[in-house]
């Protein structure tokens, strides 16, 4: 934890060097991660409701969803970027240094304009849940919190996998996009609203299990059971998914050739 917040702050002064272009760059976040929520809010004008869910439930669910996508942002940028590293042979300079390449892949390129999203998810979250009058509870607080880690891990995980393709192909591919900007968009909304390829679809990923089984939960309509030890099982899917894609990474990395610069 010491080095990641040493990493966002020395990102976060290399950044203020170029202050104007910094401040834009976190209006133009906003700017579109409000347009996503100015979407919600049209057709929930509308429409009132979409399938069992109300306005303030599917804005709960949209806030989760940006918080989680922004703290993978936030810190695991440099994964999310890493096929450029591949391609230019800068991923060298990381072998020589004693800490943990995955870690310093992550950091390298922590990113404290998207900090922004995640304090609109907050945001949303707060006012939904004032709308809903939600009695937080302990329990409700740890559910929710475990839930946006757990979909951090997931997302992060999904960076990971196209991190490591990039040691085989020297380039990302596209399609693992589908996954997580595509993940993020669809289920800003709460899953039992699509058709059944789509569901079985986030299920399987498992980012719906991860995030949406536990927040439902707290709106007190489970989508998949009311089972509490599932919702529990289903909090470790994201975790899990990571620790699976790390043994990809680490497939990658005995893999690698330096394309040199």
């Amino acid at each position: 934890m010491r080095y990641l917040l040493h990493m966002l702050a020395v990102n976060l002064r290399r950044e203020m060097q170029y202050r104007l272009s910094f401040f834009l760059s976190v209006l133009s976040q906003a700017v579109m991660t409000l347009g996503d929520l100015m979407a919600i809010l049209l057709l929930l004008e509308r429409f009132r409701s979409l399938g069992r869910w109300e306005g303030a439930e599917i804005l709960f669910f949209f806030g989760a969803m940006q918080l989680s996508f922004a703290l993978a942002q936030t810190f695991g940028r440099g994964v999310e970027e890493f096929s450029g590293r591949v391609r230019e042979g800068s991923f060298d300079t990381l072998l020589v240094r004693p800490r943990s390449l995955f870690v310093q892949t992550m950091l390298m390129e922590a990113d404290p304009r998207r900090i922004i999203n995640g304090a609109i998810g907050i945001t949303a979250l707060a006012v939904a849940s004032g709308r809903l009058g939600l009695h937080w509870t302990g329990g409700r607080v740890l559910q929710l919190s475990f839930s946006v880690l757990s979909a951090f891990s997931l997302i992060l995980g999904l960076f990971t996998l196209e991190a490591s393709i990039s040691f085989f192909t020297v380039d990302s591919i596209e399609m693992v996009n589908v996954l997580t900007y595509g993940g993020k968009q669809a289920c800003s909304y709460p899953v039992d609203i699509y058709p059944s390829m789509i569901r079985t679809l986030f299920t399987g990923i498992p980012l719906a299990l991860c995030l949406h089984q536990p927040i439902s939960m707290i709106l007190g309509k489970p989508i998949y059971s009311s089972s509490m030890p599932l919702t529990l099982l289903c909090l470790l899917a994201g975790p899990a998914f990571l620790a699976l894609m790390q043994l990809a990474w680490r497939a990658g990395v005995r893999h690698y050739r330096s394309t040199g610069t």
